[in-house]
């Protein structure tokens, strides 16, 4: 139960309800990745996107990993107004990619318009705004590494035909900061971009996201010379994490999201809990920690980055 407690005149009665402390500076929020459909949020789903509406959380980005959970995305998304969905196959489920998968996916963007917002190109649906997650997994290696490669080829050739961005998934052997996966990745990426500025392509100047960065300053540098942005999440807030931090103190502000990763990845102090979109405002405020500037502003610039990229 909340500690503080507003009242409310309603025909001559007094109401007593809960609301947030008073004392809470809210600012619009937005989390670029949580994966709300996971059976972790099966029990209080409604009430984890509730908090959200308490914390000021205006956007929350819902990725799939396979096509059944990339549907899942697509059904919350038509469910509330501040919800939003990523469709694609993650590496990692890379063997399941069958010759239809491409269609599959195709026809999920194609489906009807939602009741919540007009779409910016009406034969697309208006709450499915990015390809992904996808990408490139060499932690676990459950698919091959060239099948990984030809399957993200194939959903950055999707991306490119609906005009949508990539959101981006690069996990190194043994959690690295550095090897074979970054470099595979930027080469295709780098093919993939030139490609796009050639044709002066809509996703040649904000091609995507690269999800929940761990890897290089050079690296992150590269990125952001192709056009990506760099999501940032919990660990960053981790007592161990100095070298991610002095990566982002680096990092153009304009090139910054920030994500949860939810039930993932949850940040300090909730560390050790399942995560979720609420926890956002953990990671803004120890970027502004970073970079010395105020909350709120953090809040602003990565909402309007965020903005820019998925066009909502």
């Amino acid at each position: 139960m909340r500690n503080v407690f507003s009242y409310a005149i309603r025909n001559t009665q007094y109401e007593i309800r809960p609301t947030l402390n008073l004392k809470l500076e809210t600012f619009p929020l937005t989390d670029t990745h949580a994966h709300l459909y996971w059976d972790r949020f099966d029990k209080d789903r409604d009430a984890v996107i509730a908090r959200c509406t308490d914390f000021n959380v205006k956007r929350i980005l819902i990725p799939g990993t396979t096509v059944k959970t990339s549907l899942a995305s697509v059904k919350l998304a038509e469910s509330h107004p501040n919800l939003f969905a990523a469709i694609g196959i993650h590496p990692t489920d890379a063997l399941e990619w069958a010759d239809e998968t491409k269609d599959e996916l195709r026809k999920l963007v194609a489906t009807r318009p939602d009741r919540f917002s007009k779409p910016v190109r009406p034969q697309l649906h208006s709450k499915i705004v990015a390809i992904g997650e996808i990408g490139l997994d060499y932690y676990w290696d459950r698919a091959p590494h060239e099948i990984q490669k030809r399957v993200l080829q194939e959903q950055l050739s999707l991306a490119e035909e609906l005009e949508l961005p990539v959101v981006l998934h690069l996990r190194e052997k043994g959690d690295a900061p550095e090897g074979d996966c970054a470099v595979d990745l930027l080469e295709m990426l780098s093919k993939w971009v030139a490609s796009l500025r050639s044709r002066a392509h809509s996703l040649a100047t904000n091609p995507g996201a690269l999800h929940s960065f761990s890897g290089t300053i050079t690296a992150a540098e590269k990125a952001i010379q192709l056009g990506f942005m760099i999501g940032v999440t919990g660990p960053i807030t981790f007592k161990k994490a100095s070298k991610r931090r002095e990566i982002i103190a680096s990092l153009p502000m304009e090139k910054i999201l920030i994500e949860t990763d939810s039930p993932f990845l949850t940040p300090h102090p909730k560390r050790g809990k399942r995560n979720e979109p609420a926890n956002v405002r953990f990671i803004a405020e120890k970027i502004a920690e970073i970079h010395g500037k105020e909350t709120r502003e953090i809040a602003a610039i990565t909402t309007a980055n965020a903005a820019r990229l998925f066009n909502w």
